[in-house]
């Protein structure tokens, strides 16, 4: 096995009379390897194995200009930890997260076990939900009224002045608006959810549909609240022009999970 490393996907209790229930079967994960459990006491670690070649410290700087090796390693992993996740509580630890062997994941296990099973009793029992607002701050969003009487030319610096005025008037109550949404949101995830966790508002491809992304934040929520939590939040633009609230999940709680840092490979085998 010197040519292969051990990928660990997350870290979970696995039920004493049947541990490998854990894992569902047909279950495969990056390079389309097999997914075992690695047990230490009453913990257990998520593991497949991976080539060297493409996981070592050196290989993993070259991969990050690989978007579609990136995408397809990262599609692979969240799939695993959501197959975890929908049987028993799982802490999904970072994408590319690998150790030498299978003995160092066992020692990973025994050495942070007392961090490990906190995280797993907090989340017990817990679904993340992301909640993201957006504002429609685009120029046709505006609707510039033209004044009455005659009209004036289109190219005129008056009717020029007017429409910018118009529009920034109207991006200042677009984005007041989704601040009273994100407000609403707040107020009605507050007697549900138990954390909140705000992220950077995303940009470009990553906001996906319409929009400006103004907030973007995850929620931690009871799994028997789960339902009520999103039809709560959907409602929080309702009577606001040029917001959208878009509720995502329920998810394995990753924004909640702050596993800590895990070493590198040449690192893993020094410990």
């Amino acid at each position: 096995m010197d040519d292969r490393l051990s990928y660990v996907y997350g870290v979970l209790r696995p039920d004493a009379a049947s541990p490998e229930d854990a894992v569902p079967p047909g279950v495969r994960g990056v390079e389309d390897a097999p997914v075992a459990l690695v047990r230490h006491g009453g913990m257990a670690a998520a593991v497949s194995h991976v080539a060297k070649s493409d996981f070592s410290e050196a290989a993993l700087k070259a991969h990050l200009e690989d978007l579609d090796w990136l995408e397809g390693v990262a599609r692979a992993h969240d799939e695993v930890v959501a197959a975890l996740g929908a049987r028993t509580t799982v802490l999904p630890l970072r994408l590319a997260t690998v150790y030498l062997d299978d003995s160092r994941v066992r020692d990973m296990l025994e050495e942070r076990e007392r961090t490990l099973t906190e995280l797993l009793d907090r989340l017990a029992g817990q679904v993340e939900w992301g909640v993201k607002v957006y504002a429609d701050t685009s120029p046709a969003a505006a609707r510039p009224q033209a004044p009455s009487g005659a009209p004036e030319p289109p190219d005129s610096g008056r009717a020029y002045l007017r429409q910018r005025r118009q529009q920034r008037h109207a991006r200042e109550d677009a984005w007041s608006s989704a601040a009273e949404a994100v407000r609403r949101v707040e107020a009605q995830a507050g007697s549900l959810a138990v954390a909140h966790a705000r992220h950077r508002p995303q940009q470009g491809r990553l906001a996906g549909g319409t929009g400006e992304n103004v907030a973007n934040d995850a929620y931690l929520v009871p799994r028997d609240r789960a339902e009520e939590f999103r039809e709560r939040v959907q409602g929080a633009a309702e009577g606001l022009d040029g917001v959208r609230v878009e509720v995502t999940g329920p998810w394995v709680p990753y924004s909640f999970a702050q596993v800590p840092h895990d070493p590198a490979p040449e690192e893993a085998g020094q410990r």
